[in-house]
């Protein structure tokens, strides 16, 4: 079967943009020149094309900016951004350093919420919106890296842009007036993008629109329908799409623009070798031609010939394997199924699936008129956890055969291991008011919407008894029974939708489920340990978390303390991250290997019951291993020091591993970190001792709390700042 001349795409920058290089891309068998716009300022333009012109016949692409956000300028050309700091973002544009680089188009920057996740320069640097300014946001760098300027930058949240830059415009009317026909469209989204484009370029020009985006690849039909050509770029669009499935998406889009009548090109990495050797490797051949086997009509070369070393040699070697696969048949492509980026990396969430309860818009309009119910922050942190899927699966507070299920077989009606009962206990009042099929908005104790509540069942448990089979005892002396006395037997149960989370002062540190598994996948990490605590870091904390990453071999550790309502004489929130986050700025822990995040809950003081429940929580955030410290979420001398471990072994295999560790001590003869308990002349690391030395203003030996965290504390001190929940 006759196969079709492939065209050859060759973008032209600082490697060709001379008279020998354009003479032989044109003899090498190019069929378009491309220029960059995003790499070329529109003052140089007519300048350019009136080179480019003079040198050659063939005709010239100008590829526009498009819905793109890119870096801005940098002082030194490139700046390395350092992991757990901050980065300030602004709209106008500044000299960028380290500490702030400027994003463009301006607008953008207005655009960016608290929460975003963006990542910068083809997914080096991956960081998080933490806070909003005017004309300026705050970014916490979650996984550190180098940044260029003028690179492409990745809003992981849809962002309405205009399909065409003032640039852009300016650009085509420039080019339009010189003859230029052939203008691509970068970043298209919808068809109506395409109608943009055209209006600009003519009637009579083509137009090339690329699929670089998820929204672009949703919209193919209706995009390829207006377009002359779609170019896949591969680069681009795998920061949307996981990258081990760009060869079967690439082979769908070729089908789709084809059955629109649509040409197909194909761009990003086909020689990325040869920018710096002059042959390719046998990967890239082979890339080359299965995806001309998959349909292509043409290849794009980029990096390749604008700025690489070998841009004739290039041309030439697609060209020699595009010869050699006109002697061969069209391979049949299949179709796949396109899932969002990231969010299974790790393991699989607890029951299969992360929840997702939070609020649209519509659900925003029905409260009206609802009836409110007041609860505490504590109850309130529930809702967010299950509607963020840390509590995964479920969907809401159990009714009453969830949780005698749950108290009495560790497991969900469905057979699913579940150790910790999530109920909504309310006055007998609300639950006489309340029944089957109600919705109720539940309020913070200021009177602000934070969740819906679609009632499924009202019923009572006697809280004596609630207590002794939650928490082994019922003695008032246990803070978890007392809190479960205290708030009675009555109880609402149903599915939650969380509003608006509570305005907490310690949101920096705050990631979803989803969100971590995106920071660990971007990381390349699938074995992740998981830590759990609600106390200050001391030496003891740190050698069990240096020790789980050895010892299971990980390739990371999610260090994820509580920061919700503790008990009282608890270290405040704010006081546990600033401690963490001072270790990391020093580099304390191996650099690449850390990322902390605050786990807004409470404790329930439940003992191994608890300890199961916190490893399930980070199961759902994408962690392999969890550590379980001896007498994990006890409280005083209610559960034995092996409890958990027991409970852990009773209930098999869970999907989450647990790492068991001892009390640790320190062997001031041996100057080592052992088993206390192994060790005769070892100290112990106590917090009491802890909580009265620094109250007191005295040092702590460097083997019990690191200086750099006692620093921490004693600014504290020094502003007269409280330190403990009262």
């Amino acid at each position: 079967m006759k196969v079709k001349e492939v065209e050859l795409l060759c973008t032209l920058g600082p490697a060709s943009l001379n008279d020998r290089v354009i003479h032989w891309l044109e003899r090498a068998g190019t069929s378009i020149l491309r220029l960059n716009l995003s790499h070329t300022k529109v003052e140089d333009l007519e300048r350019i094309i009136h080179f480019i012109q003079k040198r050659t016949s063939l005709p010239l692409c100008l590829d526009t900016e498009g819905a793109q956000v890119r870096t801005g300028p940098l002082a030194d050309g490139r700046v390395s951004v350092r992991e757990n700091r901050f980065l300030t973002a602004h709209a106008r544009p500044v000299a960028g350093d380290q500490f702030s680089i400027s994003l463009y188009p301006a607008y953008i920057v207005n655009q960016l919420e608290v929460g975003d996740f963006v990542s910068i320069d083809f997914n080096s640097v991956l960081s998080q919106v933490v806070e909003k300014r005017n004309d300026e946001v705050v970014l916490r760098i979650l996984n550190g890296g180098e940044i260029g300027p003028n690179k492409a930058v990745t809003v992981q949240r849809p962002i309405e842009m205009p399909p065409l830059t003032d640039k852009d415009r300016a650009a085509i009317a420039i080019g339009r007036r010189m003859g230029i026909r052939h203008f691509a469209l970068s970043f298209a989204h919808r068809a109506s993008d395409v109608d943009a484009i055209r209006s600009l370029a003519g009637g009579e020009a083509m137009i090339i629109s690329k699929i670089e985006c998820l929204t672009g690849l949703r919209n193919l039909a209706a995009i390829a329908e207006k377009s002359d050509a779609i170019l896949i770029d591969r680069g681009d669009l795998s920061r949307e799409v996981p990258i081990e499935q760009i060869p079967a998406i690439q082979k769908m889009i070729i089908r789709g623009a084809k059955a629109h009548g649509a040409k197909v090109y194909v761009a990003t990495n086909l020689l990325e070798s040869m920018t710096t050797a002059p042959t390719p490797t046998r990967a890239e051949v082979n890339d080359i031609y299965n995806t001309l086997a998959d349909g292509a009509d043409g290849l794009v070369l980029a990096a390749e010939t604008a700025i690489g070393q070998y841009p004739v040699n290039c041309a030439r070697m697609v060209m020699k394997v595009a010869q050699q696969y006109q002697r061969n048949l069209n391979a049949a492509p299949r179709s796949i199924r396109v899932r969002p980026s990231s969010l299974m990396a790790g393991v699989e969430p607890h029951g299969g699936r992360l929840v997702c309860r939070t609020a649209g818009h519509a659900e925003h309009l029905e409260i009206a008129g609802l009836p409110t119910i007041t609860i505490g922050d504590e109850e309130l942190t529930d809702v967010e956890q299950i509607a963020r899927g840390t509590f995964s699966p479920l969907r809401g507070f159990m009714d009453k055969a969830c949780l005698e299920s749950v108290l009495e077989d560790n497991q969900l009606p469905t057979g699913l291991v579940w150790t910790m009962p999530v109920v909504l206990a309310v006055p007998l009042e609300a639950a006489c008011r309340y029944s089957k099929g109600d919705r109720v908005v539940l309020a913070t104790g200021c009177g602000s919407p934070h969740s819906l509540l679609e009632i499924s069942e009202t019923y009572y448990l006697d809280p004596e008894l609630l207590a002794r089979k939650w928490f082994g005892t019922d003695s008032s002396d246990h803070p978890g029974v007392a809190r479960v006395i205290a708030r009675g037997g009555h109880f609402l149960a149903g599915e939650v939708t969380l509003i608006q989370p509570l305005p907490l002062p310690y949101r920096r540190y705050d990631l979803t489920p989803a969100q971590l598994r995106t920071v660990f996948a971007h990381k390349g990490w699938t074995r992740v340990v998981a830590f759990h605590s609600r106390n200050l870091v001391h030496r003891g904390h740190e050698r069990i978390q240096i020790e789980a990453l050895e010892r299971t071999f990980a390739d990371g550790l999610l260090i994820n303390p509580i920061v919700g309502h503790g008990r009282r004489g608890d270290f405040l929130p704010h006081l546990i991250l600033d401690g963490y986050q001072a270790m990391l700025d020093y580099g304390v822990y191996p650099a690449g290997k850390v990322v902390l995040a605050s786990f807004i809950t409470y404790p329930r003081f439940a003992g191994p019951r608890e300890a199961v429940f916190t490893a399930l929580c980070r199961k759902n955030m994408g962690c392999s291993h969890f550590i379980v410290g001896r007498d994990h979420s006890g409280v005083a001398s209610f559960y034995g020091p092996d409890g958990a471990k027991a409970l852990f072994e009773e209930l098999g295999d869970l999907g989450i591993e647990p790492i068991f560790f001892d009390a640790v001590g320190y062997d001031t003869q041996s100057e080592r970190y052992v088993d206390l308990n192994a060790c005769e002349t070892a100290k112990p690391i106590s917090g009491t001792e802890i909580r009265r030395a620094l109250m007191a203003g005295e040092a702590l030996p460097n083997w019990m709390m690191r200086s750099e965290v006692q620093d921490v504390v004693r600014a504290e001190l020094m502003m007269k700042h409280a330190l403990f929940q009262e």
